[in-house]
């Protein structure tokens, strides 16, 4: 793998398990939606305008098909994925919410096992171990402290996630990587402005604390612009089992910084159930071929030349 890949393999791993911590001082003085929104919309205009004045404006023009590609994965990925571990984390901790999220590569040998593939038994094996770590960690809930509504949405939040990823190997989606990074964080910020609405989230300007600015700042340009489309990257560029491997470096990141930063309680039941879904998740990882592309049906669309 390149060192291109690596890299970006390496900002996932660490900007990524950072981005919990990141909500969590966010959603101090900021509503959890609006929030989202304004990341989300943030990352993605500061983007695209990187992109015209690099490529020319012509390198946004993609076909209505592939736009409403990119614009569905974004709302999976990011206004059900991301924008519900926000609301999950005004319930639990940020820790624990990473941990429930790890579950993902468990829920993409599942989606593929529905779609024919065959995963082999150690694959099988490593699936029921996350799952038996998911059930234990959401009926222990931090040793009884956590909230069952928060649980559930997190749960939620990492099967969107799921299915956005796995989509976004299987839909007709912009041919440059940023390109459809713009269109998704477009499309997930302003579905979250629409629910944000919806859920009556107002705030003062003048209540927003220094340090929730500072956060969300950081969510935009590390979370957003690096972390996000490192993703987007590595998941047409690497493979899926090494890109998968951030599942569980990811809540390493986040516990010990919730820990230090916000004082978050790491108790045996949390150690406990996150201990044998990274293991499950180990395993799947571990086991898991190169998922490849299906073969498309027709021609390609053309698109605006990058390079």
């Amino acid at each position: 793998m390149s060192s291109v890949a690596w890299a970006a393999l390496i900002v996932v791993y660490i900007v990524w398990g950072s981005t919990y911590l990141g909500i969590g001082i966010v959603i101090e003085t900021i509503p959890p939606l609006l929030g989202g929104a304004i990341r989300f919309i943030a990352a993605a205009v500061l983007l695209g305008i990187a992109l015209m004045i690099r490529y020319g404006p012509g390198v946004l023009r993609v076909s209505p098909r592939r736009l409403g590609s990119a614009a569905l994965v974004g709302l999976l990925l990011l206004t059900f994925g991301n924008g519900m571990v926000s609301i999950a984390e005004q319930h639990i901790s940020t820790g624990m919410a990473a941990l429930l999220v790890s579950s993902v590569p468990l829920w993409l040998v599942i989606f593929r096992a529905g779609s024919g593939d065959r995963p082999p038994v150690k694959t099988v094996a490593g699936v029921v171990i996350g799952f038996t770590g998911v059930a234990l960690l959401s009926l222990l809930r931090e040793g009884g402290s956590g909230s069952v509504v928060g649980v559930v949405i997190i749960l939620v939040a990492a099967l969107s996630w799921s299915i956005g990823s796995f989509l976004s190997s299987r839909l007709p989606m912009p041919g440059n990587t940023f390109v459809a990074s713009v269109y998704e964080m477009a499309a997930g910020g302003l579905a979250l402005t629409v629910l944000s609405a919806t859920r009556g989230e107002s705030f003062d300007l003048g209540q927003v604390s220094t340090r929730s600015w500072v956060a969300l700042a950081y969510l935009i340009t590390f979370g957003s612009l690096l972390a996000f489309t490192s993703y987007v990257w590595l998941l047409d560029n690497a493979p899926i089992s090494l890109v998968g491997t951030y599942a569980y470096v990811n809540p390493a990141v986040a516990v010990l910084l919730g820990a230090i930063v916000l004082s978050e309680q790491v108790t045996w039941p949390i150690l406990a159930g996150g201990a044998v879904i990274i293991a499950g998740v180990g395993m799947v990882v571990s086991t898991e071929r190169r998922a490849k592309r299906p073969a498309p049906v027709a021609a390609p669309e053309p698109e605006p030349a990058t390079k």
